[in-house]
């Protein structure tokens, strides 16, 4: 037969219980979340820094062809590139659990 908890038991027994139910899965949360900030950042560096080597490639290496009246198409090849890119990567995101 079960024995009967004290009121100091029953305290401990719910403190223990909050931080087993509560406290565990919020830090696994916070670790989930700092990773996927982290990571977001870092793909935005990359993904900046890989455009402007794209538009500064168009504008220097294709000689004459971009020159005068055409000098705004390198920038439309570069924003329809990121257009592309950033339209792949929100395919990539689906709604999924922590766990």
């Amino acid at each position: 037969m079960a024995r009967k908890l004290g009121v100091s038991e029953v305290g401990d027994l719910l403190k223990r219980y909050a931080r087993q139910e509560l406290l565990g899965p919020l830090q696994g949360a916070w670790r989930w979340v700092g990773l996927g900030l982290a990571g977001s950042l870092v793909l935005v560096v990359g993904l900046v820094l890989l455009t402007l080597a794209m538009l500064r490639a168009l504008q220097t290496e294709t000689g004459s062809a971009f020159s005068g009246n055409l000098s705004w198409i390198p920038y439309l090849l570069t924003v329809v590139a990121l257009t592309g890119v950033i339209v792949l990567l929100l395919r990539q995101v689906t709604k999924r659990g922590l766990g």
